[in-house]
């Protein structure tokens, strides 16, 4: 144990001596986590619309108000005629114009019934919906208010409420997939170039003949880049919870110990690229392709599995991302325990097996 201490020793030495890998392993992660949880975000706030108000009363100006008030829209310019909303569309100024008839007070306070119209740029299919939603539930809500004791006949009242995320904030979405990826990314890419190295220095070969076993160089590897993205991994979870607000619900315990987890299956998985390549340029670069686009596309992080071709769902179940994406869901928005996540556990646990299993093998064919 004397020698393995001294190999993992002299890892920490190299890592600590290339400011380069420092600012890989700690400075990446912190810019990416901020960019997404503050500035990449589907949520709608201001949206630029137009009134077209042919009524002028006092039902319509109330409902002017509680759009423009509500934080979700701003007022771009008001309207005088229908040929102008075409030309307000055409400009690209306006996502929506909501549009008032003549007689809305009067219909409104006669049969407690009218109209509005609300016209959304659809090139921009999914803020259109979005922003029609907003409208939608901010006229109902104003509706509800004016009328509590009407009964209409033979209507449904739908009340909706968002569980686990009632603002419906980006960042809860956001952050969890940027925590995967970050982490299963620099920690690959890490342990791939690090042996590597080894392989173009040509001091492989003498680790192949030290008294060192195959297993006691890649855990010797492994340990250093495990102990350092584990503290990247607290960082970075730490940044969610007091930078970007996301609740943590669940045990802490539990949440640390699976960041533990997938970090070691992405050192695995860099232990396992690097026994395919010969040089640090080519690890890093199969590093990026392998880990970074399949996480980006397949794992949920940006789009639904749900809606996937058949064909990708099923390639989606090899991507690790997948399933700490759903962990940490689960413990930090969801407060689940082990019992509701043991499946995705039991899987990453498989697939770091699967992946030291074959760097064994592949490492034991070489040094033979």
């Amino acid at each position: 144990m004397k020698r393995f201490f001294a190999f993992v020793h002299k890892e920490f030495l190299h890592i600590f001596r290339d400011r380069r890998t420092l600012l890989i392993l700690f400075g990446l992660p912190f810019v990416q986590v901020l960019l997404f949880g503050f500035a990449l975000t589907n949520e709608i706030k201001y949206a630029r619309i137009a009134i077209l108000d042919n009524n002028k009363g006092i039902h319509s100006g109330q409902i002017t108000s509680r759009l423009l008030s509500s934080g979700y829209f701003q007022l771009e310019e008001n309207l005088i005629s229908y040929p102008q909303i075409e030309q307000a569309f055409r400009k690209g100024t306006i996502k929506m114009v909501v549009v008032f008839p003549p007689d809305f007070d009067l219909e409104y306070e006669r049969q407690q019934t009218s109209q509005i119209q609300l016209l959304a740029d659809a090139s921009e299919q999914n803020t259109a919906i979005s922003l029609v939603n907003y409208a939608s539930a901010i006229i109902r809500d104003y509706t509800n208010e004016q009328n509590p004791l009407t009964v209409r006949p033979m209507t449904i009242d739908i009340r909706s409420r968002m569980v686990f995320n009632p603002e419906l904030k980006g960042a809860f979405v956001f952050v969890p997939g940027v925590m995967a990826m970050v982490l299963l990314l620099v920690s690959a890419m890490m342990t791939s170039v690090t042996i590597a190295r080894e392989k173009e220095m040509g001091t492989m070969e003498v680790l192949a003949v030290s008294p060192l076993s195959q297993m006691q160089i890649i855990f010797g590897k492994v340990l250093p880049y495990l102990l350092l993205s584990f503290i990247n991994g607290c960082l970075i979870i730490a940044l969610g919870i007091f930078v970007l607000h996301i609740p943590l619900n669940g045990s802490l315990i539990l949440l640390l110990a699976e960041t533990l987890l997938f970090i070691f299956l992405a050192l695995s998985i860099g232990i396992f690229i690097s026994t395919l390549t010969n040089s640090q340029l080519v690890a890093m670069f199969a590093s990026l392709v392998i880990m970074l686009m399949p996480t980006i596309f397949l794992s949920g992080f940006i789009f639904p599995i749900e809606s996937m071709p058949k064909a990708l769902q099923v390639i989606s179940n090899i991507i690790p991302a997948k399933y700490f994406i759903a962990i940490v869901k689960g413990i930090m928005i969801k407060g689940i325990g082990i019992d509701s996540l043991l499946k995705e556990t039991v899987i990453l646990v498989g697939m770091s097996v699967v992946f030291i299993v074959i760097s064994l093998k592949k490492l034991k064919t070489r040094s033979a």
